[in-house]
């Protein structure tokens, strides 16, 4: 199941390529076919199999020999070894193709948060759409129903606060990071208040961390607009993941 899940990955990153480049310029994602933004010549079938035919083309289009930017091997790379960890952690459950969307979703969020500084309606509030349907839906069969209750009003809370500091310092916070903590916010009270909590502190810790080593190592200064959404959705993730138990390292360490 993890290697399918990662063959999937891989064929998912190539399209999620074709979503970081379209998506903020407002360009459809199914029209044109993907093509060559150079020469503007149609990427042949066998040219775009995930990463194998960027080795084989050596990062060069066929037509004009234009260079074709690591990133999108990269891409690929990434979102099938998101894939197969996300199939090891969840398991064979209702909820693993609602978790893919929401690891797919968030990798496209990082690369448009990073490159353009914003994160689109499209994909925060469809991403939080489906993140609790596939939450509904296991609440039913599973009668998780304490826990989805839970979640919602965790996504609820954390978007308050984001939307709190988005209106007393709209310069460093954004209403796409205020739609972004509902999602991730709905994601992590699902596994617990711990989660939750972690999750919710780790974003800013961790952006503070990057904040003080750019401002360090020159490539930043005190003014400078830092993307606070790859924060979030690391922070988010890792508190699912561990949340829980640091939560309660914490609770026995210092309460």
């Amino acid at each position: 199941m993890v290697l399918l899940a990662g063959l999937l990955g891989l064929l998912i990153g190539s399209f999620l390529n074709v979503v970081v480049w379209r998506l903020p310029r407002g360009e459809s994602l199914s029209h044109p076919a993907s093509h060559c933004p150079v020469c503007g010549h149609p990427i042949r079938a066998y040219d775009n199999i995930p990463v194998f035919s960027w080795v084989l083309l050596r990062g060069r289009c066929r037509d004009c020999g234009a260079r074709i930017s690591p990133r999108y091997p990269l891409v690929e790379l990434a979102t099938g070894a998101a894939f197969g960890a996300t199939a090891a952690w969840v398991g064979w459950s209702i909820l693993l193709p609602f978790a893919f969307w929401f690891v797919a979703a968030s990798i496209a969020m990082i690369l448009i948060d990073v490159e353009h500084h914003r994160l689109p309606n499209s994909l925060t509030l469809s991403t939080y759409v489906v993140v609790v349907a596939g939450l509904t839906i296991t609440a039913m069969l599973e009668q998780e129903w304490p826990a989805f209750g839970r979640a919602i009003a965790g996504g609820f809370v954390l978007a308050l606060i984001y939307a709190a500091l988005a209106t007393a310092f709209p310069r460093g916070m954004g209403w796409g990071d205020v739609k972004l903590a509902l999602v991730v916010g709905t994601a992590m009270a699902w596994v617990g208040w711990g989660a939750l909590v972690v999750g919710g502190f780790g974003a800013f810790l961790l952006g503070a961390v990057w904040g003080v080593a750019s401002i360090a190592t020159g490539r930043a200064g005190r003014k400078s607009a830092l993307p606070f959404g790859p924060f979030m959705v690391v922070a988010a993730i890792g508190a699912m993941a561990w949340g829980s138990a640091v939560a309660t390292w914490y609770s026995n360490l210092f309460l």
